[in-house]
């Protein structure tokens, strides 16, 4: 067992981990963050993405020890409300279980490119699959997210 500190959603944490345990398993399992969802396992859903030091990561690709001091952002830490209001006016939740990973892709899309074009959303959320929406109510709330933040 290893003790390393997690700067997560600007909370410090100090948690023993074994060598091999990933970052979606401290996450769910050790800290009680269960709004990252593990899809695949395989870092091909997009489910479990997180923001790590402003870039989208798979959580269940990246050991937890490599997430060490770095920033991290959770959907439990996304403070930008009408991001996560624009999927619920536009029906863009449906199940939910991608919910979190498509939020985290969208902050991240709109962190680098404040009024992103539908094209540059849907290349943005890529990684990220959903089986119930067929992505058009996705890429309108991200889009709409835009113009909302636009205006404030």
């Amino acid at each position: 067992m290893k003790n390393i500190s997690l700067n997560i959603n600007d909370t410090i944490y100090n948690v023993d981990i074994k060598e091999e345990e990933r970052l979606i398993d401290v996450l769910r399992d050790k800290l009680k963050l269960t709004g990252t969802k593990e899809g695949c396992g395989e870092g091909e859903c997009g489910a479990c993405s997180v923001i790590m030091e402003g870039e989208l990561v798979n959580s269940c690709l990246v050991l937890a020890f490599q997430a060490e001091d770095k920033k991290i952002i959770t959907i439990e830490g996304v403070k930008e409300e009408y991001l996560k209001q624009a999927f619920i006016d536009v029906g863009a939740v449906q199940c939910g279980f991608c919910t979190p990973g498509m939020i985290l892709s969208g902050k991240s899309i709109l962190d680098k490119n404040a009024s992103p074009s539908k094209k540059e959303i849907r290349e943005g959320i890529s990684g990220n699959l959903c089986r119930c929406t067929g992505y058009n109510k996705i890429v309108d709330a991200i889009h709409l997210a835009s113009k909302i933040r636009g205006e404030n």
